[in-house]
């Protein structure tokens, strides 16, 4: 298996083989990010990417149950691409039970429905996406994506682009698991971001809910902006806060939520909404003192 540069992958593919499909990422221009700056985005030879499969087959075979497909938003790989990859990684893990992504909401809505079927016929079952907040003052200041087309008209075009891209990757019968990020909106949006994160995540209904905490990277765009005391990260008690408005207001059906992110202070898992009281009772005492954070050190992206 040969990989290029960093690799990044959700804690919960942890166990994962991670294929290399997409080398950086299509859009690549969001304002706190960076993963993929040293990249220049492509596509990966398709001879490469099965050359690489059939070696993890004869290693790993009958062991690989997960695997994620990387770099940044892999989804965005054209039908010929998947459906090739997508067969050859069923040929080399019998026992292959999930297939994984990064998804911007607009490689979702760039796909037909009928070729997202497709997808989850031949494998594809989980797609990871990022709003990162609900916002859209924040979505914008994020630069967390392009316009998707059909969207457009919309003042609201990057919340219902999440809403409709969730919408349709469900009805294909891929899971969403949505991602946000605690302290996107900063200490001046930090309400207005919280309580829209959580009626997106209402609204988009992914099957799981991820919240990671802002890190401000050197040399990323948001970094130059604290510089200028343009943006302000909320401290621990006012991320702590934004979790608990979270955890408290969002309505999804059931959705199964984490924050075993290494970024976050407070580790927390359960369902929403039927968790919630419990964690939010465990935020309570977080925020009173009684329950011991992840200290600085250990925290990372």
């Amino acid at each position: 298996m040969r990989y290029e540069g960093k690799l990044y992958r959700p804690p919960s593919e942890a166990h994962s083989y991670i294929l290399q499909a997409t080398i950086g990422c299509s859009w690549n221009n969001c304002t706190y990010c960076d993963m993929y700056r040293e990249k220049v985005f492509r596509l990966r030879g398709i001879a490469d990417v099965l050359d690489d499969v059939a070696e993890a087959g004869r290693r790993f075979g009958p062991r690989v149950e997960k695997v994620f497909v990387a770099d940044g938003d892999a989804l965005v790989m054209p039908m010929d691409h998947w459906r090739v990859i997508l067969p050859a990684l069923a040929a080399a893990f019998p026992g292959l039970r999930q297939v994984s992504c990064y998804a911007m909401a607009s490689n979702v809505l760039e796909k037909t429905p009928g070729e997202l079927e497709e997808l989850r016929r031949s494998g594809l079952t989980l797609v990871y996406m990022g709003p990162e907040s609900g916002d859209e003052t924040t979505l914008r200041r994020l630069a967390k994506q392009p316009r998707p087309a059909e969207v457009s008209r919309s003042a609201a075009y990057l919340y219902d682009a999440h809403v409709a891209a969730s919408a349709r990757a469900r009805a294909s019968g891929i899971a969403v698991s949505a991602i946000f990020l605690l302290g996107a909106g900063g200490v001046a949006r930090t309400v207005e971001h919280a309580r829209e994160s959580a009626r997106l995540a209402t609204d988009m209904n992914p099957e799981f809910l991820a919240a990671l905490t802002l890190t401000v990277v050197p040399g990323t765009p948001i970094a130059r902006t604290a510089s200028h005391q343009g943006f302000v990260l909320p401290g621990a008690a006012g991320l702590l806060t934004e979790l608990r408005t979270f955890v408290g207001e969002a309505r999804p059906t059931d959705a199964l939520f984490r924050t075993n992110h290494a970024s976050n202070y407070l580790p927390l898992a359960g369902r929403l909404p039927g968790d919630a009281d419990r964690m939010v009772r465990a935020i309570d005492a977080a925020l009173a003192g009684n329950v011991p954070l992840r200290p600085e050190w250990a925290r990372g992206l």
